[in-house]
């Protein structure tokens, strides 16, 4: 839980950083694309990450899991609250998603265990 709470900390701060620069200067929501992409593969991984280290055994379980739990709760809010099903691209970006937490819950296991040495 978390990594959960850490993932949807960073999505909320950067929103509100994009939402404020996109409000106040001439950038285009385009433009943001990649950055806004490259940030979200970062807070799944620091999700999974926080998620491996707290558990300290089965990184992989656990950042997956992490990265499930993530994409129900996207799923959920898009499917009741806009009434839509993810596309084929929504499909290989949550897919790739819980791919990279499941890499930060190794990772977080391989590091929190190094410590305890």
């Amino acid at each position: 839980m978390y990594g959960l709470a850490v993932i949807f900390v960073i999505a909320i701060v950067t929103s509100f950083i994009f939402a404020t620069l996109l409000r106040f200067t001439n950038i285009q929501e385009s433009s943001l694309t990649y950055i806004i992409m490259a940030i979200s593969f970062l807070a799944l991984f620091i999700g999974g990450f926080i998620s491996g280290g707290k558990g300290k055994k089965q990184g992989l379980v656990l950042g997956g899991g992490t990265g499930i739990l993530y994409f129900l709760i996207i799923f959920i809010f898009q499917y009741l609250g806009y009434d839509t099903l993810f596309t084929f691209k929504q499909w290989v970006y949550y897919a790739c998603f819980i791919i990279t937490a499941m890499m930060g819950g190794v990772l977080g296991v391989n590091v929190s265990s190094n410590r305890t040495s």
